[in-house]
Protein backbone atom coordinates (compact mmCIF):
# COMPACT_ATOMS: atom_id res chain seq x y z
CA UNK A 1 0.00 0.00 0.00
CA UNK A 2 1.34 3.61 -0.85
CA UNK A 3 2.37 6.06 1.43
CA UNK A 4 2.11 9.77 1.95
CA UNK A 5 4.74 11.48 4.48
CA UNK A 6 2.70 14.19 5.79
CA UNK A 7 6.68 15.32 7.19
CA UNK A 8 9.85 13.09 7.84
CA UNK A 9 11.49 15.01 10.39
CA UNK A 10 9.78 14.06 13.97
CA UNK A 11 12.01 16.70 15.55
CA UNK A 12 9.44 19.20 13.52
CA UNK A 13 6.20 18.42 15.85
CA UNK A 14 8.61 17.83 18.87
CA UNK A 15 9.83 21.65 18.68
CA UNK A 16 6.17 22.81 18.29
CA UNK A 17 4.90 20.84 21.09
CA UNK A 18 7.78 22.08 23.43
CA UNK A 19 7.68 25.47 22.13
CA UNK A 20 4.01 26.20 22.41
CA UNK A 21 3.14 23.80 25.13
CA UNK A 22 0.43 21.99 23.39
CA UNK A 23 -0.50 18.08 23.11
CA UNK A 24 1.51 15.67 21.20
CA UNK A 25 -1.88 15.28 19.07
CA UNK A 26 -2.05 19.12 18.17
CA UNK A 27 1.61 19.11 17.45
CA UNK A 28 1.61 16.19 14.79
CA UNK A 29 -1.91 17.81 13.17
CA UNK A 30 -0.03 21.10 13.01
CA UNK A 31 2.99 19.45 11.53
CA UNK A 32 0.44 17.86 9.04
CA UNK A 33 -0.54 20.95 7.73
CA UNK A 34 2.74 22.84 7.13
CA UNK A 35 3.40 24.41 10.11
CA UNK A 36 7.00 24.44 10.64
CA UNK A 37 8.16 27.63 12.38
CA UNK A 38 7.52 28.09 15.85
CA UNK A 39 6.50 31.68 16.14
CA UNK A 40 4.92 31.50 12.22
CA UNK A 41 2.65 28.90 13.79
CA UNK A 42 2.20 31.21 17.09
CA UNK A 43 0.86 34.10 15.30
CA UNK A 44 -1.17 31.82 12.95
CA UNK A 45 -2.77 30.00 16.57
CA UNK A 46 -3.14 33.73 18.22
CA UNK A 47 -4.48 36.48 14.73
CA UNK A 48 -4.17 39.72 15.81
CA UNK A 49 -6.82 42.31 14.42
CA UNK A 50 -3.59 44.69 14.66
CA UNK A 51 -1.80 42.74 12.01
CA UNK A 52 -4.43 43.11 9.25
CA UNK A 53 -3.58 44.54 5.64
CA UNK A 54 -3.47 48.35 6.07
CA UNK A 55 -6.46 49.29 4.26
CA UNK A 56 -4.88 52.62 2.41
CA UNK A 57 -4.35 50.05 -0.64
CA UNK A 58 -8.41 49.37 -1.32
CA UNK A 59 -9.11 50.89 -3.99
CA UNK A 60 -12.14 53.64 -4.17
CA UNK A 61 -11.95 53.37 0.13
CA UNK A 62 -11.48 57.08 0.42
CA UNK A 63 -13.89 58.30 -1.88
CA UNK A 64 -16.08 55.82 -1.15
CA UNK A 65 -15.93 57.27 2.45
CA UNK A 66 -15.22 60.96 1.88
CA UNK A 67 -19.02 60.63 0.38
CA UNK A 68 -20.67 58.51 2.90
CA UNK A 69 -19.49 61.43 5.48
CA UNK A 70 -20.52 63.92 3.53
CA UNK A 71 -24.13 62.42 3.28
CA UNK A 72 -24.10 62.10 6.56
CA UNK A 73 -23.33 65.84 7.78
CA UNK A 74 -25.85 67.17 4.74
CA UNK A 75 -28.93 64.84 6.00
CA UNK A 76 -28.97 62.89 3.06
CA UNK A 77 -31.21 59.89 2.56
CA UNK A 78 -29.09 56.64 1.98
CA UNK A 79 -30.32 53.60 0.44
CA UNK A 80 -27.82 50.43 1.99
CA UNK A 81 -28.89 47.91 -0.81
CA UNK A 82 -27.66 43.74 0.42
CA UNK A 83 -28.10 40.75 -1.03
CA UNK A 84 -30.53 38.09 0.46
CA UNK A 85 -27.84 35.89 1.37
CA UNK A 86 -25.54 35.90 4.98
CA UNK A 87 -23.09 37.68 3.38
CA UNK A 88 -25.17 40.53 2.04
CA UNK A 89 -27.61 40.86 4.99
CA UNK A 90 -24.46 41.32 7.24
CA UNK A 91 -23.10 43.59 4.84
CA UNK A 92 -25.95 45.68 5.16
CA UNK A 93 -26.59 45.34 9.14
CA UNK A 94 -23.07 46.35 9.39
CA UNK A 95 -23.25 49.61 7.28
CA UNK A 96 -26.46 50.37 8.42
CA UNK A 97 -25.14 50.05 11.93
CA UNK A 98 -22.33 52.25 11.73
CA UNK A 99 -23.72 54.82 9.43
CA UNK A 100 -26.73 55.65 12.10
CA UNK A 101 -24.37 55.41 14.84
CA UNK A 102 -21.98 57.80 13.48
CA UNK A 103 -25.19 59.88 12.26
CA UNK A 104 -26.23 60.13 16.06
CA UNK A 105 -22.55 61.13 16.93
CA UNK A 106 -22.78 64.34 14.99
CA UNK A 107 -26.41 65.09 14.89
CA UNK A 108 -26.65 64.72 10.83
CA UNK A 109 -30.18 63.90 10.42
CA UNK A 110 -29.74 61.58 7.49
CA UNK A 111 -32.34 58.68 6.79
CA UNK A 112 -30.46 55.32 6.44
CA UNK A 113 -33.00 52.74 4.77
CA UNK A 114 -31.86 49.32 4.59
CA UNK A 115 -33.35 47.18 1.74
CA UNK A 116 -32.48 43.55 0.49
CA UNK A 117 -32.62 41.63 -2.57
CA UNK A 118 -35.67 39.32 -2.55
CA UNK A 119 -35.47 35.59 -4.55
CA UNK A 120 -38.77 36.08 -5.47
CA UNK A 121 -39.46 39.81 -6.43
CA UNK A 122 -36.23 40.88 -8.80
CA UNK A 123 -34.00 37.89 -7.57
CA UNK A 124 -30.22 37.64 -6.97
CA UNK A 125 -28.43 40.90 -6.62
CA UNK A 126 -28.79 44.31 -7.72
CA UNK A 127 -31.62 44.06 -10.46
CA UNK A 128 -34.15 46.13 -11.91
CA UNK A 129 -36.86 45.41 -9.78
CA UNK A 130 -34.18 45.85 -6.98
CA UNK A 131 -33.27 49.29 -8.35
CA UNK A 132 -37.07 50.23 -8.63
CA UNK A 133 -37.55 49.57 -4.77
CA UNK A 134 -34.57 51.29 -3.95
CA UNK A 135 -35.71 54.22 -5.50
CA UNK A 136 -39.10 54.25 -4.18
CA UNK A 137 -36.96 55.34 -0.91
CA UNK A 138 -35.69 58.38 -2.75
CA UNK A 139 -32.34 58.40 -1.85
CA UNK A 140 -29.34 60.89 -2.91
CA UNK A 141 -27.55 57.96 -2.05
CA UNK A 142 -27.42 53.88 -3.29
CA UNK A 143 -24.73 51.90 -1.60
CA UNK A 144 -24.92 47.83 -2.95
CA UNK A 145 -23.44 45.38 -0.44
CA UNK A 146 -22.07 41.67 -1.96
CA UNK A 147 -23.51 42.71 -5.30
CA UNK A 148 -23.67 45.31 -8.08
CA UNK A 149 -19.61 44.50 -9.63
CA UNK A 150 -21.80 43.28 -12.86
CA UNK A 151 -24.88 45.43 -12.92
CA UNK A 152 -23.65 48.52 -15.21
CA UNK A 153 -27.28 48.92 -16.61
CA UNK A 154 -28.96 49.04 -13.08
CA UNK A 155 -25.82 51.22 -11.92
CA UNK A 156 -26.20 53.65 -14.95
CA UNK A 157 -29.50 53.90 -14.68
CA UNK A 158 -29.48 55.25 -11.09
CA UNK A 159 -26.58 57.80 -12.06
CA UNK A 160 -29.10 58.70 -14.73
CA UNK A 161 -31.73 59.95 -12.17
CA UNK A 162 -29.03 61.69 -10.38
CA UNK A 163 -28.29 59.18 -7.80
CA UNK A 164 -24.67 58.09 -6.66
CA UNK A 165 -23.98 54.45 -6.26
CA UNK A 166 -20.93 52.37 -4.43
CA UNK A 167 -20.17 49.57 -5.23
CA UNK A 168 -19.36 47.25 -2.17
CA UNK A 169 -18.52 43.59 -3.34
CA UNK A 170 -16.09 40.53 -3.60
CA UNK A 171 -17.15 38.86 -6.58
CA UNK A 172 -15.44 38.57 -9.55
CA UNK A 173 -15.13 41.61 -11.44
CA UNK A 174 -16.08 42.26 -15.81
CA UNK A 175 -13.55 44.23 -18.23
CA UNK A 176 -16.04 46.34 -18.99
CA UNK A 177 -15.68 49.65 -16.62
CA UNK A 178 -18.92 50.03 -13.83
CA UNK A 179 -19.96 53.37 -14.28
CA UNK A 180 -19.86 53.92 -10.47
CA UNK A 181 -18.75 57.01 -8.35
CA UNK A 182 -16.98 54.09 -5.91
CA UNK A 183 -15.96 50.95 -6.68
CA UNK A 184 -15.15 48.70 -3.78
CA UNK A 185 -13.67 44.84 -4.62
CA UNK A 186 -10.25 43.93 -4.02
CA UNK A 187 -10.83 41.46 -7.14
CA UNK A 188 -10.20 44.37 -9.91
CA UNK A 189 -7.26 44.40 -11.33
CA UNK A 190 -5.38 47.60 -10.26
CA UNK A 191 -7.07 47.00 -7.01
CA UNK A 192 -3.33 47.00 -4.58
CA UNK A 193 -5.03 45.70 -1.55
CA UNK A 194 -3.00 42.64 -0.55
CA UNK A 195 -5.24 39.95 1.10
CA UNK A 196 -7.93 39.43 -2.09
CA UNK A 197 -10.21 37.04 -0.17
CA UNK A 198 -12.54 39.57 2.18
CA UNK A 199 -16.39 38.49 2.45
CA UNK A 200 -18.77 41.46 1.59
CA UNK A 201 -19.48 41.83 5.15
CA UNK A 202 -15.41 42.57 6.19
CA UNK A 203 -15.43 44.96 3.35
CA UNK A 204 -18.19 46.62 4.78
CA UNK A 205 -16.39 47.30 7.76
CA UNK A 206 -13.58 48.57 6.21
CA UNK A 207 -15.63 51.09 4.80
CA UNK A 208 -17.16 51.79 7.87
CA UNK A 209 -13.98 52.57 9.42
CA UNK A 210 -13.05 54.93 6.84
CA UNK A 211 -16.28 56.63 7.56
CA UNK A 212 -15.18 56.72 11.41
CA UNK A 213 -11.67 58.47 10.56
CA UNK A 214 -13.40 60.96 7.96
CA UNK A 215 -15.85 62.65 10.75
CA UNK A 216 -13.51 61.71 13.56
CA UNK A 217 -15.79 59.95 15.63
CA UNK A 218 -15.06 58.22 18.81
CA UNK A 219 -17.17 54.96 17.82
CA UNK A 220 -15.94 51.39 18.61
CA UNK A 221 -16.51 48.91 15.60
CA UNK A 222 -15.70 45.75 17.48
CA UNK A 223 -18.88 45.11 18.76
CA UNK A 224 -19.84 44.99 14.59
CA UNK A 225 -17.26 41.75 14.22
CA UNK A 226 -19.49 38.96 15.10
CA UNK A 227 -21.40 40.13 12.48
CA UNK A 228 -18.57 39.89 9.92
CA UNK A 229 -17.84 36.20 11.40
CA UNK A 230 -21.46 35.38 10.56
CA UNK A 231 -21.19 36.28 7.21
CA UNK A 232 -17.39 35.41 6.36
CA UNK A 233 -18.07 32.09 7.70
CA UNK A 234 -21.61 31.21 6.04
CA UNK A 235 -20.03 32.49 2.78
CA UNK A 236 -17.62 30.07 2.62
CA UNK A 237 -14.79 32.84 2.47
CA UNK A 238 -10.90 31.06 2.89
CA UNK A 239 -10.23 31.44 7.01
CA UNK A 240 -6.96 32.76 6.09
CA UNK A 241 -4.72 35.94 6.42
CA UNK A 242 -7.36 38.73 7.68
CA UNK A 243 -10.65 36.84 7.43
CA UNK A 244 -8.64 34.43 10.28
CA UNK A 245 -8.45 37.54 12.55
CA UNK A 246 -11.95 39.51 12.28
CA UNK A 247 -13.45 36.30 12.43
CA UNK A 248 -11.82 34.79 15.36
CA UNK A 249 -11.98 38.16 16.90
CA UNK A 250 -15.61 38.26 15.59
CA UNK A 251 -16.77 34.14 17.32
CA UNK A 252 -14.91 36.06 20.62
CA UNK A 253 -17.88 38.43 20.87
CA UNK A 254 -20.29 35.94 19.71
CA UNK A 255 -19.48 33.35 22.57
CA UNK A 256 -19.44 36.43 25.51
CA UNK A 257 -21.16 39.78 24.21
CA UNK A 258 -23.39 38.79 21.66
CA UNK A 259 -25.80 41.39 20.14
CA UNK A 260 -29.23 41.04 21.04
CA UNK A 261 -30.40 39.32 17.81
CA UNK A 262 -28.18 36.99 17.01
CA UNK A 263 -28.21 35.30 21.54
CA UNK A 264 -32.22 35.18 20.31
CA UNK A 265 -31.00 33.41 17.43
CA UNK A 266 -28.56 31.23 19.44
CA UNK A 267 -31.26 30.26 22.12
CA UNK A 268 -33.98 28.86 19.39
CA UNK A 269 -30.60 27.05 17.64
CA UNK A 270 -30.03 25.16 20.98
CA UNK A 271 -26.50 26.72 21.85
CA UNK A 272 -25.79 27.02 24.97
CA UNK A 273 -25.13 30.22 26.24
CA UNK A 274 -21.08 30.89 27.42
CA UNK A 275 -19.62 27.94 25.39
CA UNK A 276 -17.20 28.45 22.67
CA UNK A 277 -18.47 28.92 19.31
CA UNK A 278 -16.97 27.37 15.90
CA UNK A 279 -17.41 27.73 11.89
CA UNK A 280 -19.14 24.75 12.49
CA UNK A 281 -22.17 26.58 14.74
CA UNK A 282 -22.24 29.38 12.65
CA UNK A 283 -22.33 27.07 9.45
CA UNK A 284 -24.69 24.46 10.59
CA UNK A 285 -27.24 26.38 13.03
CA UNK A 286 -27.24 30.09 12.86
CA UNK A 287 -26.67 30.90 9.08
CA UNK A 288 -29.31 28.52 7.95
CA UNK A 289 -31.66 30.50 10.21
CA UNK A 290 -30.41 33.86 8.75
CA UNK A 291 -31.34 32.48 5.15
CA UNK A 292 -34.48 30.50 6.18
CA UNK A 293 -36.93 33.30 5.26
CA UNK A 294 -35.54 34.59 2.03
CA UNK A 295 -35.75 31.01 0.85
CA UNK A 296 -39.66 31.39 1.24
CA UNK A 297 -40.57 34.45 0.80
CA UNK A 298 -38.72 38.44 2.26
CA UNK A 299 -35.67 37.80 3.87
CA UNK A 300 -35.86 41.21 5.82
CA UNK A 301 -37.17 39.71 8.62
CA UNK A 302 -33.58 38.07 9.28
CA UNK A 303 -31.77 41.86 8.83
CA UNK A 304 -34.30 43.18 11.69
CA UNK A 305 -32.90 40.73 14.21
CA UNK A 306 -29.52 41.49 13.48
CA UNK A 307 -30.22 45.24 13.97
CA UNK A 308 -32.67 44.88 16.78
CA UNK A 309 -31.05 45.50 20.18
CA UNK A 310 -33.92 44.78 22.32
CA UNK A 311 -34.02 41.12 23.50
CA UNK A 312 -37.54 40.58 23.63
CA UNK A 313 -38.51 41.93 20.14
CA UNK A 314 -35.39 40.05 19.07
CA UNK A 315 -36.53 36.48 20.58
CA UNK A 316 -40.07 37.02 18.91
CA UNK A 317 -37.94 37.73 15.69
CA UNK A 318 -35.89 34.54 16.11
CA UNK A 319 -38.96 32.67 16.76
CA UNK A 320 -39.93 33.97 13.17
CA UNK A 321 -36.96 32.99 11.90
CA UNK A 322 -37.04 29.46 13.71
CA UNK A 323 -40.51 28.72 11.97
CA UNK A 324 -39.07 29.43 8.87
CA UNK A 325 -36.32 27.12 8.81
CA UNK A 326 -39.21 24.06 9.92
CA UNK A 327 -41.16 25.16 7.29
CA UNK A 328 -37.84 25.11 4.84
CA UNK A 329 -36.84 21.90 6.34
CA UNK A 330 -40.42 20.27 5.30
CA UNK A 331 -40.22 21.13 2.43
CA UNK A 332 -37.04 20.08 1.51
CA UNK A 333 -37.48 17.02 3.04
CA UNK A 334 -40.45 16.35 0.64
CA UNK A 335 -38.46 16.95 -2.28
CA UNK A 336 -35.22 15.19 -1.51
CA UNK A 337 -37.46 12.13 -0.95
CA UNK A 338 -39.17 12.87 -4.44
CA UNK A 339 -35.36 13.54 -6.42
CA UNK A 340 -34.18 10.39 -4.92
CA UNK A 341 -36.94 8.53 -6.23
CA UNK A 342 -36.32 10.26 -9.33
CA UNK A 343 -32.90 9.51 -9.37
CA UNK A 344 -33.41 5.75 -9.54
CA UNK A 345 -36.17 5.73 -11.95
CA UNK A 346 -34.61 7.34 -14.07
CA UNK A 347 -30.92 4.96 -13.71
CA UNK A 348 -28.91 7.82 -12.52
CA UNK A 349 -27.52 6.28 -9.47
CA UNK A 350 -24.45 5.37 -10.67
CA UNK A 351 -24.11 8.25 -13.31
CA UNK A 352 -21.27 10.63 -13.16
CA UNK A 353 -23.75 13.51 -13.13
CA UNK A 354 -27.24 14.15 -12.12
CA UNK A 355 -30.30 16.20 -13.16
CA UNK A 356 -33.70 16.07 -11.39
CA UNK A 357 -36.59 18.00 -12.42
CA UNK A 358 -40.24 18.89 -11.79
CA UNK A 359 -43.14 21.17 -11.04
CA UNK A 360 -44.29 22.28 -7.60
CA UNK A 361 -40.80 22.14 -6.32
CA UNK A 362 -40.12 25.44 -4.67
CA UNK A 363 -37.59 27.33 -6.00
CA UNK A 364 -35.59 28.22 -2.68
CA UNK A 365 -34.01 25.25 -1.83
CA UNK A 366 -32.99 23.67 -5.02
CA UNK A 367 -29.83 24.35 -3.91
CA UNK A 368 -29.82 22.72 -0.39
CA UNK A 369 -31.54 19.82 -1.86
CA UNK A 370 -28.58 19.33 -4.72
CA UNK A 371 -26.29 19.16 -1.51
CA UNK A 372 -28.41 16.38 -0.55
CA UNK A 373 -28.11 14.69 -3.30
CA UNK A 374 -24.61 15.42 -3.21
CA UNK A 375 -24.12 13.94 0.26
CA UNK A 376 -25.34 10.72 -0.62
CA UNK A 377 -24.12 10.00 -4.52
CA UNK A 378 -20.89 12.05 -4.34
CA UNK A 379 -21.26 13.32 -8.08
CA UNK A 380 -22.29 16.88 -9.01
CA UNK A 381 -26.02 17.36 -8.97
CA UNK A 382 -28.35 19.96 -11.12
CA UNK A 383 -32.25 20.37 -9.12
CA UNK A 384 -34.38 21.95 -11.53
CA UNK A 385 -37.73 23.58 -9.85
CA UNK A 386 -40.08 23.78 -13.38
CA UNK A 387 -42.56 26.24 -13.54
CA UNK A 388 -44.60 25.88 -16.70
CA UNK A 389 -42.18 25.73 -20.48
CA UNK A 390 -39.39 26.67 -17.63
CA UNK A 391 -37.47 26.27 -14.80
CA UNK A 392 -34.27 27.22 -12.55
CA UNK A 393 -32.32 25.22 -10.58
CA UNK A 394 -28.92 24.98 -8.20
CA UNK A 395 -25.57 22.91 -9.35
CA UNK A 396 -23.85 21.61 -6.14
CA UNK A 397 -20.99 19.07 -6.39
CA UNK A 398 -18.42 17.24 -4.37
CA UNK A 399 -14.97 19.03 -3.93
CA UNK A 400 -12.96 19.12 -6.83
CA UNK A 401 -15.48 19.05 -9.12
CA UNK A 402 -15.31 21.70 -12.29
CA UNK A 403 -19.16 22.52 -12.19
CA UNK A 404 -18.87 25.71 -14.84
CA UNK A 405 -16.37 23.68 -16.79
CA UNK A 406 -19.32 20.99 -17.02
CA UNK A 407 -22.12 23.33 -17.32
CA UNK A 408 -20.45 25.30 -20.33
CA UNK A 409 -19.92 21.99 -22.12
CA UNK A 410 -24.16 21.80 -21.34
CA UNK A 411 -24.86 24.93 -22.61
CA UNK A 412 -26.47 23.83 -25.64
CA UNK A 413 -28.86 22.33 -22.88
CA UNK A 414 -29.03 25.37 -21.55
CA UNK A 415 -31.47 29.27 -21.57
CA UNK A 416 -28.17 30.47 -19.34
CA UNK A 417 -26.16 29.80 -16.65
CA UNK A 418 -24.43 31.06 -13.92
CA UNK A 419 -21.52 31.04 -10.98
CA UNK A 420 -18.77 28.95 -10.37
CA UNK A 421 -16.61 25.97 -9.96
CA UNK A 422 -18.10 25.21 -6.75
CA UNK A 423 -21.50 26.02 -7.34
CA UNK A 424 -23.74 27.48 -9.62
CA UNK A 425 -27.77 28.34 -11.23
CA UNK A 426 -29.58 27.32 -14.26
CA UNK A 427 -32.10 28.55 -16.54
CA UNK A 428 -33.26 25.84 -18.33
CA UNK A 429 -36.52 25.08 -20.93
CA UNK A 430 -38.78 21.89 -19.53
CA UNK A 431 -38.09 20.77 -22.84
CA UNK A 432 -34.52 20.30 -22.44
CA UNK A 433 -34.19 18.38 -19.70
CA UNK A 434 -33.20 14.90 -20.89
CA UNK A 435 -30.92 16.98 -23.14
CA UNK A 436 -29.28 18.31 -20.07
CA UNK A 437 -29.05 15.37 -17.97
CA UNK A 438 -27.18 13.30 -21.04
CA UNK A 439 -24.77 16.25 -21.72
CA UNK A 440 -24.38 17.09 -18.15
CA UNK A 441 -23.07 13.43 -17.01
CA UNK A 442 -20.85 13.63 -19.99
CA UNK A 443 -19.43 16.81 -19.12
CA UNK A 444 -19.34 15.43 -15.38
CA UNK A 445 -17.23 12.30 -16.65
CA UNK A 446 -14.89 14.00 -18.70
CA UNK A 447 -13.99 17.13 -16.21
CA UNK A 448 -14.23 14.48 -12.95
CA UNK A 449 -11.17 15.57 -10.38
CA UNK A 450 -8.41 12.89 -11.51
CA UNK A 451 -7.10 13.41 -8.02
CA UNK A 452 -10.05 11.92 -6.61
CA UNK A 453 -8.82 8.73 -8.15
CA UNK A 454 -5.57 8.76 -6.60
CA UNK A 455 -6.23 8.75 -3.01
CA UNK A 456 -7.79 5.57 -3.24
CA UNK A 457 -5.11 2.83 -1.82
CA UNK A 458 -3.46 5.48 -0.15
CA UNK A 459 -2.91 6.32 3.38
CA UNK A 460 -0.53 8.85 5.11
CA UNK A 461 1.78 8.37 7.49
CA UNK A 462 2.36 11.23 10.30
CA UNK A 463 6.34 11.14 10.94
CA UNK A 464 8.65 8.89 12.92
CA UNK A 465 10.65 8.87 15.96
CA UNK A 466 9.64 10.04 19.80
CA UNK A 467 6.21 12.10 18.49
CA UNK A 468 6.28 11.09 14.88
CA UNK A 469 6.31 7.21 15.52
CA UNK A 470 2.92 5.42 15.02
CA UNK A 471 0.68 4.42 12.75
CA UNK A 472 -0.75 4.78 8.80
CA UNK A 473 -3.65 6.92 8.20
CA UNK A 474 -5.86 4.69 5.73
CA UNK A 475 -7.12 6.77 3.48
CA UNK A 476 -10.51 8.31 3.55
CA UNK A 477 -12.11 6.78 1.34
CA UNK A 478 -11.52 3.07 3.68
CA UNK A 479 -13.03 5.20 6.19
CA UNK A 480 -15.63 7.25 5.55
CA UNK A 481 -16.76 6.22 2.03
CA UNK A 482 -15.12 8.79 0.09
CA UNK A 483 -14.93 11.81 1.31
CA UNK A 484 -11.92 13.94 0.97
CA UNK A 485 -11.12 14.42 5.03
CA UNK A 486 -8.65 12.38 5.93
CA UNK A 487 -7.50 12.49 9.03
CA UNK A 488 -4.24 14.65 10.19
CA UNK A 489 -2.97 12.40 13.25
CA UNK A 490 -3.47 9.79 15.17
CA UNK A 491 -4.73 10.39 18.81
CA UNK A 492 -1.81 9.87 20.96
CA UNK A 493 -3.00 7.21 23.73
CA UNK A 494 -0.61 9.37 26.16
CA UNK A 495 -2.93 13.07 25.49
CA UNK A 496 -5.61 13.44 27.86
CA UNK A 497 -8.45 14.24 25.32
CA UNK A 498 -10.19 17.55 27.10
CA UNK A 499 -6.38 18.92 26.55
CA UNK A 500 -6.69 17.89 22.94
CA UNK A 501 -10.06 19.72 22.69
CA UNK A 502 -8.72 22.67 23.99
CA UNK A 503 -5.75 22.76 21.75
CA UNK A 504 -7.92 22.10 18.72
CA UNK A 505 -10.14 25.19 19.18
CA UNK A 506 -7.31 27.48 18.80
CA UNK A 507 -7.57 26.00 15.32
CA UNK A 508 -10.80 27.93 15.15
CA UNK A 509 -12.09 29.41 12.72
CA UNK A 510 -11.88 26.31 10.60
CA UNK A 511 -13.95 26.36 7.37
CA UNK A 512 -12.95 26.95 4.02
CA UNK A 513 -9.21 27.28 3.54
CA UNK A 514 -8.81 25.38 6.98
CA UNK A 515 -11.02 22.41 7.22
CA UNK A 516 -11.70 21.05 11.54
CA UNK A 517 -8.60 18.83 11.91
CA UNK A 518 -9.40 14.94 11.55
CA UNK A 519 -8.15 12.39 14.08
CA UNK A 520 -7.47 8.17 13.57
CA UNK A 521 -8.40 6.48 16.94
CA UNK A 522 -6.24 3.19 16.78
CA UNK A 523 -6.80 0.21 18.19
CA UNK A 524 -10.05 1.47 20.39
CA UNK A 525 -11.96 -1.45 22.23
CA UNK A 526 -15.85 -1.24 21.83
CA UNK A 527 -17.01 -1.22 25.48
CA UNK A 528 -20.82 -0.56 24.17
CA UNK A 529 -22.34 0.30 20.74
CA UNK A 530 -25.95 1.23 20.05
CA UNK A 531 -27.79 2.27 16.79
CA UNK A 532 -30.03 5.05 17.47
CA UNK A 533 -33.38 6.09 15.31
CA UNK A 534 -32.06 3.14 13.36
CA UNK A 535 -29.27 4.90 11.52
CA UNK A 536 -27.35 6.74 13.71
CA UNK A 537 -24.47 5.14 15.81
CA UNK A 538 -23.62 5.67 19.80
CA UNK A 539 -20.32 4.26 20.85
CA UNK A 540 -18.25 3.70 24.11
CA UNK A 541 -14.63 2.78 23.73
CA UNK A 542 -11.65 2.53 25.55
CA UNK A 543 -8.51 3.99 24.56
CA UNK A 544 -4.90 4.96 26.30
CA UNK A 545 -6.55 3.26 29.26
CA UNK A 546 -9.34 6.34 29.06
CA UNK A 547 -13.06 5.56 27.82
CA UNK A 548 -13.88 8.11 24.82
CA UNK A 549 -17.51 8.54 23.18
CA UNK A 550 -17.92 8.81 19.73
CA UNK A 551 -20.93 9.42 17.83
CA UNK A 552 -21.79 9.10 14.14
CA UNK A 553 -24.94 10.29 11.84
CA UNK A 554 -25.97 7.71 9.28
CA UNK A 555 -23.33 5.34 10.40
CA UNK A 556 -25.53 2.45 11.96
CA UNK A 557 -25.19 0.22 9.58
CA UNK A 558 -21.12 0.08 10.55
CA UNK A 559 -21.98 -0.55 14.18
CA UNK A 560 -19.03 -2.73 16.28
CA UNK A 561 -20.41 -5.23 19.08
CA UNK A 562 -18.50 -4.77 22.35
CA UNK A 563 -14.95 -6.32 22.88
CA UNK A 564 -14.70 -5.73 19.39
CA UNK A 565 -11.57 -3.66 18.37
CA UNK A 566 -12.22 -0.64 15.64
CA UNK A 567 -10.04 2.51 14.28
CA UNK A 568 -12.04 5.12 14.25
CA UNK A 569 -12.12 8.60 11.84
CA UNK A 570 -13.60 11.40 13.10
CA UNK A 571 -13.08 15.08 14.60
CA UNK A 572 -13.05 15.35 18.47
CA UNK A 573 -15.05 18.55 20.29
CA UNK A 574 -16.20 19.25 23.44
CA UNK A 575 -19.80 17.31 24.60
CA UNK A 576 -22.10 20.04 25.12
CA UNK A 577 -24.62 17.96 26.55
CA UNK A 578 -22.94 16.81 29.04
CA UNK A 579 -20.57 19.50 29.75
CA UNK A 580 -18.50 19.20 32.57
CA UNK A 581 -15.01 18.74 30.63
CA UNK A 582 -16.94 16.13 28.59
CA UNK A 583 -15.71 15.42 24.93
CA UNK A 584 -16.77 13.43 21.82
CA UNK A 585 -15.34 11.93 18.72
CA UNK A 586 -18.04 13.02 16.11
CA UNK A 587 -17.20 9.53 13.39
CA UNK A 588 -16.98 9.75 9.62
CA UNK A 589 -15.96 6.47 9.42
CA UNK A 590 -15.79 3.22 11.39
CA UNK A 591 -12.90 0.25 10.44
CA UNK A 592 -12.25 -3.19 11.92
CA UNK A 593 -8.92 -3.04 13.24
CA UNK A 594 -7.14 -4.99 10.48
CA UNK A 595 -9.19 -4.58 8.03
Amino acid sequence: MQAVRAFTEPSIAEDLRRGLGISRTFARILAHRGHRELEATRRFLEPRLADLSPPDTMLDRDVAAARLADSLRRGERVVVFGDYDVDGITSAAVLTSALRAFDRSIGGGATIVPVLASRFDGGYGFSARALERALEQRPSLIVTCDCGSSDHDRVAAARARGVDVIVIDHHLVPAEALPVLAFLNPHRPECGFPFKHLASCGLALSVAAAVRAKLSVAYDLRPLLDLVALGTVADVAPLVGDNRALVRAGLARLSTTPRAGLSALCEVAGIAPGITLGGEEISFKLAPRINAPGRLGAPDVALQLLLEDDLTRARSLAAVLEQACLDRRAIERKIVVAAIEQVEATGQADAPGIVVAADGWHIGVVGIVAARLVDKYRVPVVVVALEGAEGRGSVRGPAGCRLHDALTASKESLVGFGGHQAAAGVHVAATQIERLRDLFADACLRFSDAQASDVRGTSVVVGQGPLGEGPSLPAPASLSRGRDDGPDAWLDPLDEPHAVVVDLERFEPCGEGNRAPKLLVQGAEVVSARVMKEEHLRLVVRHGGRLLDAFGFGLGDRAPVAGETVDLHGGLRRDTFRGRGAVELRLTGVLRAGA
